[in-house]
């Protein structure tokens, strides 16, 4: 038996890397493709603002002439700096159940970091924390979501075995939605919205392009995550890419806005119908069908569970009860639509600030998703 790891270099083998998780995973009951169309902009150096502050090679490995496995190594400079490492990153990694593919996988990543200076390597990781991160150790039998990974029980298994150690873990809830908005939620939103002067604002899509609503956003989420494990604060650029990616598909009943006296933004929640079905049946393809799949799913959804992609509370009102604001105005909107269940998007198990917010309601802890790390 021979493995040999070999580095992208071609369109070809790129399509090859982009698909091979379709191929790894066919039929499986709880895997949820990426859009292939969303993974090749991402991996693309001439597309993702990401590239001016990062760089990336992707490998992929071959056992007996068969592809066995693929992985990214990627090095985030702004992320290095502004945590003080020198680390490089491994992601959309993906390998058949042989440790010596994983193992010779990862050696490539370790040996271009440290010809690039680097001390640690780190992962999963994307180039930003928008792209999916952290594999799963716990959880294997529920499905997967558009904005996380799967992966097989022995991925972990494996890392632990080549002396990978935990670095961080983060949590995902599922959260059962009440029959009606708690009585609590109502006084409370009544008090804080007026000893603050705050309001919910739903905004057009219009509104949102004249007013820049989209950027708004993001740098808001910037102030709130900017302190959180190995965030990359975005840039202008990168900014734009994600109002253009995210923005213009997302119902707008399903967003939340807060503003202060001033018409500053300083809350904001955002929720989507689960898109794990629709992503199932294109197969992670938007042509020929995939787009109608993914569009039925957004505005006509039969799906009774809701994604919370994020929550974001500008600083200076942190612990002020602005979340109560938020639930007020969207639980609502989601009980009228249908929706049964909320799972949250991953969160660090150190952010106990998020994860109270959780316990006035029926939930659990359904998935859990760690960081490995090792020195160089």
């Amino acid at each position: 038996m021979s493995i040999v790891v070999r580095k992208v270099s071609s369109p070809k083998e790129m399509r090859t890397f982009i698909t091979y998780a379709t191929k790894l995973y066919r039929n499986h009951p709880y895997y949820v493709p990426n859009l292939l169309s969303d993974d090749a902009a991402t991996l693309d150096k001439r597309k993702n603002r990401a590239f001016d502050f990062c760089e990336a090679e992707y490998f992929i490995a071959y056992k007996d002439g068969k592809m066995a496995g693929k992985v990214a190594a990627i090095i985030n400079h702004k992320a290095n700096e502004a945590w003080n490492v020198r680390q490089v990153r491994f992601g959309w990694i993906d390998f058949i159940e042989d440790i010596e593919v994983l193992e010779e996988l990862l050696k490539a990543v370790s040996e271009w970091g440290k010809a690039k200076g680097m001390t640690s390597i780190a992962g999963p990781l994307g180039f930003t924390d928008f792209d999916p991160e952290g594999m799963l150790v716990e959880g294997f039998d529920r499905m997967g979501t558009m904005i996380t990974i799967y992966n097989y029980e022995y991925y972990p298994a494996f890392f632990e075995k080549l002396g990978y150690r935990k670095e961080v873990d983060w949590l995902e809830y599922m959260i059962r939605i009440p029959d009606a908005l708690p009585e609590r939620y109502v006084k409370m939103a009544q008090i804080v919205s007026e000893k603050y002067g705050l309001k919910v604002r739903k905004l057009s899509r219009k509104i949102i392009r004249e007013e820049k609503y989209g950027q708004k956003m993001f740098r808001l989420i910037n102030e709130a995550y900017k302190d959180l494990y190995g965030y990359s604060v975005l840039t202008e650029k990168q900014i734009e890419q994600y109002v253009r990616q995210y923005l213009t598909f997302i119902d707008l009943d399903m967003v939340s806005f807060v503003e202060n006296e001033d018409g500053e933004l300083v809350a904001c929640g955002v929720t989507i119908p689960s898109l794990a079905s629709a992503l199932r049946k294109a197969r992670g393809r938007l042509f020929p069908f995939g787009w109608f799949y993914l569009l039925k799913a957004l505005f006509f959804s039969k799906s009774d569970i809701v994604d919370l992609l994020l929550v974001a509370v500008n600083r200076d009102y942190r612990s002020k009860g602005l979340h109560a604001i938020i639930f007020a105005d969207l639980i609502p909107s989601l009980i009228r639509m249908g929706f049964k269940y909320a799972e949250s998007n991953p969160e660090l198990e150190t952010n106990q600030r998020v994860q109270t917010l959780w316990g006035p309601f029926e939930s659990q802890i359904h998935k859990r998703r760690r960081i490995y790390t090792k020195e160089l």
